[in-house]
């Protein structure tokens, strides 16, 4: 009778709990990174799991524990430890309630910011996290109403927090490499990079279902994880942008809300903050999602384009996510070449007066703009256009004027300068002329004398027109100056017959000089 009441005792498991912790870690390890994704974007940076991704100095594979007062927040007792056993140790019946078991114990959130505290217990959940990434990873039924809810709630209990930004007035600089700086990084990461993979592989698995977990990936969830994209680790904004791109494919019913949340993002980065960590990430997704918009186009996607991703060139930190952007312009212009004037007339809006290396990130956009635009497009903006590329033929900075000299290396560009000569030409031959004269640069003035020779065998006639019409304003200009010249001295003279009078006048030199330029 004794011997039957003992039996029926649960058992601590010692031998077997031994031989997990020596055999068991390899085989999630081993089973975890043969599941390694690829990115969407081509990137690869995230996503792949393995030993080395998640190094384990203490293996506990297969040990769970529970608490008696669990809260998601992190103010818990942890009162006692239980092992919960590995899902291969289980009935498959019962593999669905281990699961909810082990997300309900991945819910509690430990302090990371002390480096001793709870050390077996943030490597128990470490290790459970891994368990859960493997069974979605490998899950062959469709998940159940309950099995959502719980991994909404243990992801949002994990990855929904205040970000604590770092102080950023030095980080916002003029033509500055985000790259060169040490990026801040999250302590949990050790624990965050699992619940990131963990989510990303739900959202990406086909037992999925949109319809039913739309009630829990919600456009709550949504905001809240945009929200993410502010952090400043790099690592944090790749899967967010990979688990975004995901969802907005897998939700078509949240596809409008996602672009909208985004251009409100945008909004107050362009008009009130001009801080945000993420911009690069959100165009790269938006770059996609504008290469799969069908044609003709929306309304609602060209006032994006107009209101949006036109008014990015303002800020100051443009050199952080210009490449981003750019492509997304290139894809708008590609899909409706007709857009091509709006883009430029918006670029030369937005054009940079005193900062030259964004100058040269204009052009360079610039090009790749008049790659895609035809005749009808160039003809409606190159009067404006042009007179903005004189100026910069003009530049004092080598960079700017050598780069837009490079325009006519372009055979679609010169094509429709050739095309236009008639209007181009006499807008850009006084910049032309003035370089080829006296510009300090040796290449700009090489570049400039090519550009010359181009025009004038394509054109003598209209070449030696703009030649006569150039040195006339040169002569008129001459006149005028000695015509200033003469009425200051003029001027100068009266002060002195009044200053040797009764009354005091003060007449300076300087001023005068001044005044003569003007």
């Amino acid at each position: 009778m004794l011997k039957q009441i003992l039996s029926k005792l649960p058992r601590k498991s010692s031998k077997t709990a031994d031989s997990r912790e020596r055999g068991g870690n390899h085989a999630i390890y081993s089973s975890v990174s043969g599941g390694a994704r690829s990115s969407d974007f081509g990137t690869g940076k995230s996503g792949n799991l393995s030993a080395s991704s998640f190094p384990a100095p203490n293996s506990m594979a297969d040990v769970g524990w529970k608490c008696a007062n669990l809260k998601p927040n992190g103010n818990h007792a942890l009162s006692s430890y239980e092992a919960l056993p590995a899902f291969k140790d289980v009935p498959a019946p019962e593999k669905q309630n281990l699961f909810i078991k082990k997300l309900n114990l991945c819910c509690v959130v430990f302090d990371f910011t002390d480096l001793i505290k709870n050390l077996k217990e943030k490597e128990i959940k470490r290790q459970t996290l891994l368990e859960l990434v493997e069974y979605v990873t490998s899950a062959n039924g469709k998940f159940s109403d309950a099995v959502l809810q719980e991994i909404v709630k243990m992801v949002s209990a994990n990855l929904f927090r205040s970000l604590s930004p770092q102080p950023r007035e030095n980080k916002v600089v003029e033509g500055l490499d985000s790259e060169e700086e040490e990026p801040s990084t999250d302590p949990a990461w050790p624990h965050l990079q699992i619940v990131y993979e963990f989510l990303l592989r739900f959202v990406a698995s086909p037992e999925t279902d949109a319809k039913l977990s739309k009630r829990y990936v919600d456009q709550s969830f949504i905001i809240k994880l945009l929200d993410l994209f502010d952090s400043e680790d790099p690592r944090e904004r790749e899967y967010l942008k990979t688990i975004l791109h995901r969802i907005y494919g897998k939700f078509m019913v949240h596809r409008p809300f996602i672009r909208k949340a985004i251009n409100n993002i945008f909004f107050c980065f362009i008009f009130e903050t001009e801080k945000h960590n993420g911009i690069a990430e959100l165009l790269e997704i938006l770059g996609s999602i504008i290469n799969g918009f069908a044609l003709p186009l929306k309304e609602e996607h060209k006032v994006f384009l107009v209101r949006a991703l036109i008014p990015l060139h303002k800020p100051k930190c443009l050199a952080m996510y210009h490449q981003q952007l750019s492509y997304c312009i290139t894809q708008f212009v590609e899909k409706d070449c007709k857009l091509a004037d709006t883009v430029i007339r918006g670029l030369l809006r937005y054009w940079p007066i005193t900062n030259s290396s964004k100058e040269v990130m204009f052009l360079n956009e610039l090009e790749e703009v008049l790659e895609g635009t035809q005749p009808p497009e160039f003809q409606r903006c190159m009067v404006p256009l042009f007179r903005q590329i004189a100026r910069c033929l003009n530049s004092l900075h080598f960079q700017v004027a050598e780069r837009a000299l490079f325009l006519w290396n372009n055979d679609h560009i010169e094509n429709l300068i050739v095309q236009n000569r008639k209007v181009i030409l006499p807008i850009i031959f006084p910049a032309l002329e003035k370089n080829a004269r006296n510009h300090w640069n040796q290449a700009v003035h090489s570049l400039t004398l090519n550009v010359r020779k181009i025009f004038y065998e394509l054109d003598p006639e209209l070449f030696k027109e703009c030649l006569l019409k150039f040195q006339e304003d040169e002569s008129k200009e001459d006149e005028i100056e000695v015509r200033r010249e003469t009425k200051w001295k003029r001027l100068e003279e009266l002060a002195e017959k009044k200053a040797s009078g009764s009354e005091a006048v003060l007449v300076s030199h300087k001023a005068n000089t001044n005044g003569s330029s003007g």
